[in-house]
């Protein structure tokens, strides 16, 4: 999350150990609740999943977006991570 705001001037020191917190105290609840979770654990949704299968990299890109509400970046990342993967798993 620090590389969204690491640009910005206004993103003060301050600002990132505030998020720090945050995101600590969030690990912490998940933790309680007994969920697992790993960011970038590789899992696309099924609409993209699939058109990332089948070679269609952009419509990957587009559904998931539609899926998950991930901006452009944060997409591309996911399933370049996700076809990455994949290739080194074929």
């Amino acid at each position: 999350m620090f590389d969204w705001f690491g640009g910005n001037p206004d993103f003060t020191p301050d600002d990132a150990a505030r998020l720090r917190r945050i995101e600590w105290k969030l690990n912490l609840i998940l933790k309680h609740l007994g969920i697992d979770y790993r960011e970038g654990d590789g899992e696309l949704p099924t609409s993209a999943r699939a058109r990332a299968d089948a070679g269609d990299k952009i419509g990957a890109i587009k559904a998931y977006r539609e899926a998950t509400g991930a901006g452009l970046a944060e997409a591309k990342r996911a399933v370049e991570s996700y076809l990455g993967r994949a290739r080194a798993d074929a």
